[in-house]
Parts: structure tokens; C-alpha cells; sequence
């Protein structure tokens, strides 16, 4: 494979493709607070249904109906950051805990 720089220009390409999404996620307020990203899945729910329905159109395809959802992005998104950091808080205890159990079991076997 030919290399350019000492770099694949599949890593490249790849690369570009992710800085990109990056950029185009920040860009959009995806990576803002919760307000900015349910503004950002508002401006999305209004330009995605209209842009499906021409290109379904040009290309002769009969989709449904898209399902209409009625959720609080940012409490969905508080919920589960407040069950992650729940998680790895307890997390040093439970492994411990753990710990513990299988040495007990250990030496039980070796007894």
C-alpha cells in the first residue's frame, strides 16, 4: 500500500471523514449543553421529513410515515449521565467487593 508521509491515505481519508463529523456535530450544537442539542434535534425533525419526501420522490420509493417523539433530550440525556457517574462512583466498592468474594472462594477451594 502506498504511503504518503509515512501515512496511509486511508488513515487520511478516514480522519477527515471523523474531523469532519466532528466538526459538523459542534458545528450544529450537538455537543453543547442539552438545550442547544433538543434545538439541534428540533431544526432536524423539521428539515429531515421534507428532504426524505423529495428524495423518495426523485428516486420512486414509498416510505411510512415517520413516528412522531414527544421527549425531553436534555432530561433523557441528565438521566443518563447521572447513571453513569452513579455507576463509576460505586464502581471501586463493587470491585472490592468482588475482590474479596473471589479470594474467599479461592481459599475455600484450596482447603
Amino acid at each position: 500500500m502506498p504511503s504518503l508521509n509515512g501515512f496511509p491515505p486511508r488513515f487520511m481519508v478516514k480522519g477527515s471523514l471523523a474531523g469532519g463529523a466532528v466538526y459538523v456535530a459542534y458545528d450544529q450544537g450537538l455537543l453543547g449543553s442539552g438545550q442547544q442539542g433538543a434545538e439541534a434535534l428540533r431544526k432536524a425533525q423539521a428539515a429531515l421529513p421534507p428532504a426524505i419526501k423529495e428524495w423518495t420522490s426523485y428516486v420512486g420509493w414509498e416510505l411510512p410515515s415517520t413516528p412522531k417523539f414527544d421527549f425531553s433530550v436534555s432530561e433523557s440525556w441528565n438521566k443518563g449521565v447521572h447513571t453513569a457517574m452513579s455507576a463509576l462512583s460505586v464502581a471501586p466498592t463493587r470491585a472490592r467487593e468482588y475482590t474479596q468474594k473471589g479470594w474467599k472462594y479461592v481459599k475455600d477451594l484450596a482447603k
